[in-house]
Protein backbone atom coordinates (compact mmCIF):
# COMPACT_ATOMS: atom_id res chain seq x y z
CA UNK A 1 0.00 0.00 0.00
CA UNK A 2 2.76 2.44 0.97
CA UNK A 3 4.28 1.44 -2.35
CA UNK A 4 1.49 2.46 -4.38
CA UNK A 5 0.60 5.43 -2.49
CA UNK A 6 4.66 6.59 -3.05
CA UNK A 7 4.14 5.64 -6.97
CA UNK A 8 0.71 7.43 -7.36
CA UNK A 9 2.78 10.76 -5.44
CA UNK A 10 5.45 10.47 -7.87
CA UNK A 11 3.44 10.12 -10.60
CA UNK A 12 1.32 13.32 -9.67
CA UNK A 13 3.82 15.29 -9.02
CA UNK A 14 5.53 14.82 -12.33
CA UNK A 15 2.59 15.26 -14.32
CA UNK A 16 2.10 18.92 -12.53
CA UNK A 17 5.32 20.52 -11.79
CA UNK A 18 5.58 21.42 -16.06
CA UNK A 19 5.48 24.62 -16.39
CA UNK A 20 1.44 25.61 -17.49
CA UNK A 21 -0.78 27.83 -17.38
CA UNK A 22 -2.02 26.97 -14.13
CA UNK A 23 1.05 27.22 -12.61
CA UNK A 24 2.00 30.35 -13.78
CA UNK A 25 -1.03 31.92 -12.96
CA UNK A 26 -0.60 30.47 -8.77
CA UNK A 27 3.11 31.79 -9.08
CA UNK A 28 1.90 35.43 -9.93
CA UNK A 29 -0.84 35.54 -7.67
CA UNK A 30 2.07 34.02 -4.85
CA UNK A 31 3.87 36.77 -5.25
CA UNK A 32 1.41 39.50 -5.11
CA UNK A 33 0.16 37.61 -1.93
CA UNK A 34 -3.25 37.55 -3.36
CA UNK A 35 -6.14 35.26 -2.30
CA UNK A 36 -2.96 32.12 -2.58
CA UNK A 37 -4.58 29.97 0.24
CA UNK A 38 -7.95 30.19 -1.91
CA UNK A 39 -6.64 29.72 -5.09
CA UNK A 40 -4.54 26.63 -4.40
CA UNK A 41 -7.26 25.31 -2.53
CA UNK A 42 -8.78 25.57 -5.57
CA UNK A 43 -6.56 23.83 -8.02
CA UNK A 44 -5.76 21.00 -5.46
CA UNK A 45 -9.46 20.18 -4.93
CA UNK A 46 -9.57 20.70 -8.84
CA UNK A 47 -6.93 17.82 -8.89
CA UNK A 48 -8.20 15.48 -6.29
CA UNK A 49 -11.75 15.48 -8.06
CA UNK A 50 -10.40 14.89 -11.15
CA UNK A 51 -8.06 11.87 -10.13
CA UNK A 52 -11.13 10.50 -8.08
CA UNK A 53 -12.88 10.21 -11.36
CA UNK A 54 -10.00 8.79 -13.50
CA UNK A 55 -9.28 5.96 -10.76
CA UNK A 56 -13.05 5.51 -10.46
CA UNK A 57 -13.28 4.86 -14.02
CA UNK A 58 -13.71 7.55 -15.70
CA UNK A 59 -10.97 7.94 -17.85
CA UNK A 60 -11.72 5.49 -20.09
CA UNK A 61 -15.03 7.54 -21.37
CA UNK A 62 -13.42 10.74 -21.45
CA UNK A 63 -10.89 9.20 -23.49
CA UNK A 64 -13.49 8.01 -26.23
CA UNK A 65 -15.46 10.83 -26.57
CA UNK A 66 -13.44 13.17 -29.32
CA UNK A 67 -16.46 15.98 -29.58
CA UNK A 68 -15.64 16.60 -25.57
CA UNK A 69 -12.16 16.82 -25.95
CA UNK A 70 -12.28 19.07 -29.24
CA UNK A 71 -14.97 21.69 -27.42
CA UNK A 72 -12.70 21.50 -24.95
CA UNK A 73 -9.66 22.67 -26.78
CA UNK A 74 -11.12 25.46 -28.87
CA UNK A 75 -12.13 26.87 -25.45
CA UNK A 76 -8.78 26.32 -23.61
CA UNK A 77 -6.77 27.82 -26.43
CA UNK A 78 -9.11 30.44 -27.04
CA UNK A 79 -8.58 31.40 -23.20
CA UNK A 80 -4.94 30.97 -23.13
CA UNK A 81 -4.78 33.14 -26.21
CA UNK A 82 -6.52 35.51 -24.20
CA UNK A 83 -4.68 35.75 -21.18
CA UNK A 84 -1.64 35.96 -23.11
CA UNK A 85 -2.29 39.06 -24.84
CA UNK A 86 -3.30 40.58 -20.90
CA UNK A 87 -0.08 39.76 -19.85
CA UNK A 88 1.70 41.19 -22.56
CA UNK A 89 -0.84 44.20 -22.19
CA UNK A 90 0.54 44.41 -18.10
CA UNK A 91 4.57 43.63 -19.28
CA UNK A 92 4.17 47.06 -21.61
CA UNK A 93 3.29 49.02 -18.50
CA UNK A 94 5.53 47.19 -15.48
CA UNK A 95 5.76 50.43 -12.99
CA UNK A 96 1.72 49.35 -12.63
CA UNK A 97 2.57 46.39 -10.33
CA UNK A 98 4.75 45.67 -7.55
CA UNK A 99 5.50 43.03 -5.59
CA UNK A 100 3.89 44.35 -2.17
CA UNK A 101 0.71 45.66 -4.25
CA UNK A 102 -2.59 43.67 -2.74
CA UNK A 103 -5.95 43.24 -3.02
CA UNK A 104 -6.20 44.54 -6.45
CA UNK A 105 -8.07 41.71 -8.02
CA UNK A 106 -11.67 40.73 -6.53
CA UNK A 107 -11.92 37.62 -4.86
CA UNK A 108 -14.49 36.27 -7.77
CA UNK A 109 -12.17 37.22 -10.27
CA UNK A 110 -9.56 35.40 -9.20
CA UNK A 111 -11.26 32.25 -8.64
CA UNK A 112 -13.03 32.52 -11.69
CA UNK A 113 -9.74 32.67 -13.83
CA UNK A 114 -8.47 29.99 -11.63
CA UNK A 115 -10.99 27.75 -12.50
CA UNK A 116 -11.23 28.69 -16.39
CA UNK A 117 -7.08 27.74 -16.30
CA UNK A 118 -8.33 24.63 -14.47
CA UNK A 119 -11.23 23.06 -16.45
CA UNK A 120 -10.89 24.73 -20.06
CA UNK A 121 -7.46 23.10 -20.40
CA UNK A 122 -7.64 19.41 -21.98
CA UNK A 123 -4.01 18.73 -20.54
CA UNK A 124 -5.49 18.33 -17.37
CA UNK A 125 -8.44 16.14 -18.27
CA UNK A 126 -5.44 13.85 -19.81
CA UNK A 127 -2.65 13.68 -17.36
CA UNK A 128 -5.37 13.51 -13.97
CA UNK A 129 -8.13 11.71 -15.35
CA UNK A 130 -6.94 9.30 -18.05
CA UNK A 131 -3.34 8.88 -17.12
CA UNK A 132 -3.45 8.98 -13.66
CA UNK A 133 -6.51 7.21 -14.00
CA UNK A 134 -5.03 4.68 -16.25
CA UNK A 135 -1.90 3.57 -14.44
CA UNK A 136 -4.29 3.36 -11.46
CA UNK A 137 -5.30 0.08 -13.23
CA UNK A 138 -2.85 -1.62 -12.37
CA UNK A 139 -3.25 -1.48 -8.76
CA UNK A 140 -6.52 -3.35 -7.08
CA UNK A 141 -8.44 -2.74 -4.06
CA UNK A 142 -6.59 -0.51 -1.34
CA UNK A 143 -3.66 -0.44 -2.95
CA UNK A 144 -5.53 1.47 -5.98
CA UNK A 145 -7.00 3.82 -3.57
CA UNK A 146 -3.56 4.36 -1.62
CA UNK A 147 -2.58 5.45 -5.37
CA UNK A 148 -5.28 8.38 -6.21
CA UNK A 149 -4.49 9.80 -2.32
CA UNK A 150 -0.83 9.54 -3.20
CA UNK A 151 -1.81 11.04 -6.33
CA UNK A 152 -4.06 13.80 -4.71
CA UNK A 153 -0.97 14.80 -2.20
CA UNK A 154 1.00 15.74 -4.31
CA UNK A 155 -1.21 18.32 -6.60
CA UNK A 156 -1.89 19.62 -2.11
CA UNK A 157 2.30 19.61 -1.97
CA UNK A 158 3.07 21.51 -4.93
CA UNK A 159 0.26 24.30 -5.40
CA UNK A 160 0.23 25.81 -1.36
CA UNK A 161 4.60 25.59 -1.91
CA UNK A 162 4.52 27.39 -5.57
CA UNK A 163 1.96 29.78 -4.19
CA UNK A 164 3.49 30.48 -0.53
CA UNK A 165 7.27 29.80 -1.94
CA UNK A 166 6.78 32.24 -4.43
CA UNK A 167 7.02 35.32 -1.71
CA UNK A 168 10.72 34.16 -1.50
CA UNK A 169 11.24 35.73 -5.02
CA UNK A 170 9.61 39.08 -3.75
CA UNK A 171 13.28 41.13 -3.57
CA UNK A 172 13.70 40.06 -7.18
CA UNK A 173 10.33 41.43 -7.64
CA UNK A 174 10.95 44.77 -6.10
CA UNK A 175 12.01 46.06 -9.91
CA UNK A 176 9.29 46.67 -12.17
CA UNK A 177 11.26 45.18 -14.98
CA UNK A 178 11.11 41.88 -13.23
CA UNK A 179 7.40 41.88 -13.65
CA UNK A 180 8.07 42.76 -17.10
CA UNK A 181 10.13 39.76 -18.01
CA UNK A 182 7.74 37.32 -15.66
CA UNK A 183 4.63 38.60 -17.81
CA UNK A 184 6.55 38.31 -21.06
CA UNK A 185 7.43 34.70 -20.25
CA UNK A 186 3.82 34.27 -18.83
CA UNK A 187 2.71 35.42 -22.37
CA UNK A 188 5.00 33.10 -24.25
CA UNK A 189 3.94 29.77 -21.98
CA UNK A 190 0.24 30.45 -22.96
CA UNK A 191 0.65 31.19 -26.57
CA UNK A 192 3.01 28.08 -26.86
CA UNK A 193 -0.24 25.70 -25.36
CA UNK A 194 -2.55 27.59 -27.14
CA UNK A 195 -0.68 26.58 -29.85
CA UNK A 196 -0.05 23.11 -28.49
CA UNK A 197 -3.42 22.16 -28.16
CA UNK A 198 -5.03 23.29 -31.43
CA UNK A 199 -1.91 21.30 -33.43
Amino acid sequence: MLSAGLSGFLLGGSLIIAIGAQNAFILRQGLLREHVFVLCLICSLSDALLIALGVGGFGTLIATSATAIRLVTWAGAAFLTVYGLIALRRAWNPGAMTAKRSGSTSLAKAVATCLSFTFLNPHVYLDTVVLVGGISAGFEGIARLAFGIGAVSASFVWFYALGYGARLLQPLFARPQAWRVLDVAIALVMFALAITLLR
